[in-house]
This record gives C-alpha cells, structure tokens and sequence, in this order.
C-alpha cells in the first residue's frame, strides 16, 4: 500500500482518537524511521519515550524470538521466573519493595490511586482518599486517570466524572497547602511534565510537597511513565528531584516497545493488596518481562542514565546557541537529559511540520513547545543535524517580533 491507500483505510476502518501525522511507517532501525517510499527520518521521538534503545535492537530482538519459543502468556494464575526475576531487578533500582505489572501507564496509575484508597481503608482504617494532582499534568485516559489529569481537553465530555479528587496549580506553594485536608489521601505528580510542555517542579514546591507528606502523614506517588527509565539522566526522575515517594509507576520504556506498565510500592502500603483484590490478564507475561529484563540489562552495561545525563546537557547547551542565532524565536529550553522541551515565542506548527518535511520526528506539546525524546542511545551528530535544520527553519519562519 502506498501512503494515500493506507490513510483512506485507517479513516474507514479506525475510531478517530488521534491526530496522525502525515508520515506512515513502513519500518524502524536505530534511531531512524523509513516510510513507504523508503524516505528515511531521525527519530527524536521514540514513540513518544519508549524505544529507549532505538527500535528493533537486536539483542530485544533476539530475546523476544527465544521467549516466544518457550514461553508466551500462562496468565498470573501460575508462577515464571521471568516475572519475579523482572521484579526484583526493578525494585533494586529504588528504594521501593514490591512490584505490580500491568500492561501501560494509565493502568498503573490507576492501581495506585485504587492501592492509596485501599490502604487508607483497610490498613489505616481512615477515611482519606482524595487524591491531589496539579494542572498541566497527564495522568492517562481511564476515567480515574482523566479526572486526575490536570487539563480540561482530555476530561471534555466524558461526565460526570469520579469524585475524590483535586487539581491546584504547578508550582502554587500556598494553593497545594491549602488543599490538604483530613480527607487527602496522597499526592500525584510528575517530576518533570510532559504533555504539560517539559515544566519542572519548582525547588519551593518540592520543599512543601515534602513537607505535607511529612506533617500529614499522606502519600506520594511519582508517575514515572514518562520521565523514568533513564530519560531524565537519573534512573528515576524523583531520585534527582529531592523527592521520597511510596509508590512509583512505570511504563512507556520499560519493555523496549512492547506494552507494559508497573508500580513500584512499599512493603507496608503493599500489603492493602490481598488475592483477588486487584489484577489484569496480561500484566508481566513472561515475553514482555524477558524483553524488560534485557533492556535494564543493556542499560547499565551502556551505561544509559548517564549517557542521558551527559548528551542531554550537551543538547540544550546547542539549542541556546540556536536560540542565540535566532533572536525573539525561542522564549526558553527546558528539560533534564534526553527530555526536552524549545518553547518558542508563536505557535509552532509550521516550524514542527517544517522540520518533519526535512526528515526530523519530533511532537509539538502546548501549541508552542517542541518535544524532543529521542532514543538514550541517540548518536551526537543527529543532534547537530537537527539544530542546523531548527536554526534554518526559524530563520525563515516569524519570530514574534
């Protein structure tokens, strides 16, 4: 099929929820993408932070070909290794003690959210079980994670939506106290948002998120969806931040481009789970635990985080030089590793398809910010490649001035 032919059939055949990109992907090696006319494009989005070491590698490969000969999906009515072995090496990462697998983020953030209700009731006996999240953030699309999602677009018509939870604004110190009260149950944030448009917890905010995990005995949960797994140039995002949460939540990376979700809790708000209390089907089937195996394997063998670390800083030191050469273009870099955000000072658009004609893959976030999430494993000169295509492409585009 050619582009034309497989545009028509996706109109026809699936539900409309997303806005595509005029790109079909015929196949993906590295940190390149090849349509149907074999064109190929540098990936600086990797699938929206989940191929984290490029697509098709080829030890993830290999792993998947020989779980698949020994063992695919028995369900959690029985004991694999893999699961278990996954479970530990996880946990080791963190100071957390337990692991519940799933099958994405949404579905771990929503078993932490019913894991805070049920440990509030059973093991504290309290009645707390708001949960406080803060604008600008995405928790994901079930109705609990919509609602604690902290933009209106998302949650547009799908009321009435479950109660027991708030929104304050990001980094409002005075509006965050203000909303604990004897019903709070815990505190939901990213640590650095992403389809919020790569804002940051602030220093200040941080502090007080501490302080009323502290003062009023309520839970932390830090959505690592996104920002784990070495994207942030820390393993996990909240280790850099300052921030001790008692549970985490994973997904997008986790398993190289295959579906999988975790959460990462404590041995105490852990026990709140009993048998049948809480489950999925699928959720750390052998063939995605052997694959995530392998992944946190070539990860510290590489020596991922750091290398995130490093080419992040590297990166937005090169975007500065470009904002420098393009004056009133762009407004501010954000970010922490290989998780970017260019504000620019008008909306972005024409700059994003612009860029995407010249053979560079990355997403627009807030009408105004280019997001870049490239592979951990992204080589420097595709970064280059992509500022002299950015620096070229404001120079021609309107600056706001």
């Amino acid at each position: 099929m050619d582009f034309s032919e497989i545009q028509r059939r996706t109109e026809k055949y699936l539900c409309p929820t997303y806005a595509r990109y005029p790109l079909a992907v015929k196949k993906a090696r590295g940190c390149r993408l090849y349509d149907f006319e074999d064109r190929e494009y540098i990936d600086l989005l990797a699938g929206i932070s989940v191929c984290n070491l490029g697509h098709s590698h080829p030890e993830i490969v290999s792993v998947i070909r020989d779980q698949a000969e020994k063992l695919i999906h028995v369900s959690n009515l029985f004991f694999h290794e893999e699961q278990v072995i996954l479970a530990e090496k996880l946990t080791e990462t963190c100071s957390m003690d337990k692991a519940f697998f799933c099958n994405s983020g949404a579905e771990a953030n929503e078993a932490a959210i019913k894991l805070m209700r049920r440990y509030m009731k059973k093991i504290r006996e309290q009645n707390r079980f708001e949960l406080i999240t803060f604008s600008g953030s995405f928790h994901g699309r079930t109705l609990a994670t919509l609602t604690a999602t902290g933009q209106d677009k998302i949650k547009d018509g799908f009321g009435p939506l479950p109660s027991g939870f708030k929104n304050v604004p990001l980094n409002d110190v005075k509006a965050l106290e203000e909303a604990v009260t004897s019903n709070t149950g815990a505190i939901m944030t990213e640590c650095i948002q992403g389809e919020g448009g790569i804002k940051h917890l602030s220093p200040d905010f941080i502090a007080k998120i501490r302080e009323l995990q502290e003062q009023n005995d309520i839970l932390l949960i830090a959505d690592e969806i996104q920002t784990g797994l070495g994207r942030t140039g820390s393993f996990w995002a909240c280790q850099s931040a300052g921030l001790e949460p008692d549970m985490i939540t994973s997904a997008k990376a986790l398993a190289g481009g295959l579906p999988m979700g975790a959460l990462l809790v404590r041995e105490e708000i852990a026990r709140a789970f009993d048998a049948g209390s809480h489950g999925t089907t699928f959720g750390g089937g052998a063939l995605v635990s052997a694959a995530a195996l392998k992944c946190l394997e070539i990860m510290e063998r590489e020596d991922l985080v750091q290398r995130s670390l490093e080419t992040g800083t590297w990166a937005r030191k090169l975007f500065e030089e470009v904002a420098h050469n393009c004056p009133g273009a762009i407004r501010e870099i954000r970010g922490s590793g290989l998780m970017i955000g260019i504000e620019l000072t008008f909306p972005g658009q024409e700059v994003w398809k612009n860029l995407l004609d010249q053979g560079f893959v990355l997403n627009l976030t807030q009408d105004t910010v280019l997001r870049l999430l490239p592979p951990l494993v992204i080589p420097r000169q595709d970064i280059i490649a992509f500022a002299g295509a950015l620096e070229k492409t404001l120079s021609g585009s309107r600056t706001g001035s």
